[in-house]
């Protein structure tokens, strides 16, 4: 019966977020109204949401969603040629559990997690 899982993730400040997310990312927005302190972005089948939480100190926040893709070098290379920051240790790699991943880091420190089975 479940059909979908969309995260809320917490944020400062919702332009950032929204200009990170469609600038650096290539989600649009989503929904037809703009709601206080709430944000939904979408990508393809991905939908994340975002509540403000102004006071988060982005170090002590361990927010994070893995994304499925199924070409993860495409979307490795589209978001390295947008000057995307990758998370330190999230360059591209082949893990030993048998999946493709990448990782990066929003300006709210939410861990995205990319990934493919390979």
């Amino acid at each position: 019966m479940l059909t979908a899982i969309n995260p809320k993730l917490p944020m400062r400040n919702k332009a950032i977020t929204r200009e990170f997310y469609i600038k650096q990312l290539g989600f649009q927005e989503f929904g037809v109204a703009d709601f206080e302190g709430y944000l939904m972005v979408q990508k393809d089948a991905i939908e994340i949401h975002f509540f403000e939480f102004p006071t988060i100190d982005p170090n002590e926040n361990y927010g994070q969603v893995y994304i499925r893709t199924d070409d993860i070098d495409q979307l490795y290379q589209a978001f390295l040629a947008n000057k995307t920051i990758l998370h330190p240790a999230g360059h591209l790699q082949l893990k030993p559990w048998g999946q493709k991943e990448f990782s990066i880091l929003d300006p709210d420190n939410n861990l995205l997690t990319f990934g493919q089975s390979v």
